[in-house]
């Protein structure tokens, strides 16, 4: 089995403290939730060439995708009251 290690580094404990202010949440909640997303969408048993080929065929075919500014605006709004809805791939470029 390969092991990958993944390194998350944070800025300051007063950016985890604002974030956590930001969210109501304690501190120590803050990493947590980033460890949580991060094993949800990463597989640590390695990565699947063959799903990015098959992802990067599908891109190349219809030109669909999802801006990079639509996906970081709705990951800003997770958790907050006016959360907003997945962005939806369309043609772009």
């Amino acid at each position: 089995m390969n092991i990958i290690r993944r390194t998350l580094e944070i800025d300051t404990d007063a950016r985890l403290r604002e974030m956590a202010d930001e969210r109501g949440q304690d501190v120590a909640a803050v990493p947590a939730e980033a460890v949580a997303l991060l094993d949800s969408v990463v597989d640590i048993a390695g990565p699947d060439i063959a799903e990015d080929r098959r992802r990067l065929d599908h891109f190349r075919r219809n030109g669909a995708a999802v801006p990079l500014n639509e996906v970081k605006d709705w990951v800003a709004s997770w958790g907050w009251a006016k959360e907003l809805p997945r962005p939806v791939a369309r043609r772009i470029g």
